[in-house]
């Protein structure tokens, strides 16, 4: 099915390649400077701290819907075993886990997806094999720690959750805005909260997972003119899901990753950190969400902390 020449065209007006060079290969994230970082951190102010994480269980969102891409599955592999023969000296429990690294709270890293033979800043997808990537992996990002911006889409419609597959323009992300009294700048990490985290919460995996709220097509100008370096939502699918194009499947996905370089995180809980800044109005934070630095990796489970 060939590409839509609507979503060429978009692709072209927003794409971010040579920006930071030929050799790049973290995109976006090269806007959190210093001077951002020092900005993030006057954010601090009573010391309250939420993680965004979703616990790292068997019972986690994934249904069998993304092949290969299980939840955690931990193991004991030793339980009070003496290291040197004498349980009075000196004994050791230990455990492994084996899961997929978009099972929980994650962040994609710029090889996570591909079309038409493009990857991020013009890398060939063959550099993507058996040993992972080797060209734009989450390794290369050592660390993500910026001013996080929580934008309340279904606050500010003021409802419990967006329809499901509702899809947010930019529009709804200006109205999110005004809600925090601030302005997203470049650098800025943005939270885009749906409120479908409800739906895992309660227990209904199905529902959380399809349809979903998400952003569309008809948000990536907004984050692209802001010159945000990552976003993230409290959905599986991340977008829209399944999207208002039938003839293009997870546009957004390909726009942010492929052609902008900008990082997308999925299965944000965004709940408790909602409820707070409803509470006292503030909607900016310190935000460290550094992923773990899986060589070659496509993506990378995180225990994101706001600090407000």
């Amino acid at each position: 099915m060939p590409v839509p020449d609507a979503f060429r065209e978009l692709a072209a007006e927003v794409n971010n390649w040579d920006r930071w060079g030929r050799d790049d290969e973290v995109g976006t994230i090269n806007l959190i400077t210093p001077e951002v970082r020092r900005r993030a951190a006057a954010c601090v102010k009573t010391g309250k701290a939420f993680s965004l994480a979703i616990p790292l269980s068997e019972d986690g969102p994934q249904l069998g819907f993304v092949k290969g891409r299980v939840n955690p599955s931990r193991s004991m592999i030793m339980i009070n075993e003496p290291a040197f023969g004498d349980a009075s000296m000196f004994s050791s429990s230990d455990d492994v886990v084996t899961m997929g690294l978009q099972a929980a709270t994650h962040w994609d890293s710029l090889a996570h997806v591909t079309y038409d033979g493009r990857l991020y800043n013009g890398a060939h997808p063959s550099t993507i094999d058996e040993a992972g990537a080797s060209r734009n992996g989450i390794d290369k990002v050592t660390t993500l720690v910026s001013r996080g911006v929580l934008l309340d889409v279904a606050r500010v419609k003021d409802v419990d959750r967006l329809e499901p597959g509702y899809s947010i323009t930019g529009d709804d992300l200006d109205a999110a805005e005004e809600l925090t009294a601030t302005t997203v700048t470049s650098g800025d990490i943005v939270l885009v909260r749906t409120g479908q985290m409800q739906l895992l919460h309660a227990g209904d995996k199905l529902a959380y997972a399809h349809p979903s709220p998400g952003p569309s097509i008809h948000s990536v100008r907004w984050l692209r003119e802001r010159d945000v370096a990552a976003v993230a939502t409290d959905t599986f699918v991340f977008e829209a899901f399944p999207g208002d194009d039938p003839d293009c499947l997870l546009p957004v996905h390909l726009l942010h990753l492929v052609e902008m370089g900008l990082t997308q995180g999925q299965n944000f809980d965004l709940e408790a950190l909602s409820a707070d800044c409803a509470a006292d109005g503030v909607y900016e934070f310190l935000l460290e969400a550094s992923p773990q630095p899986f060589v070659g990796g496509l993506g990378s489970p995180v225990n994101p902390v706001a600090l407000k």
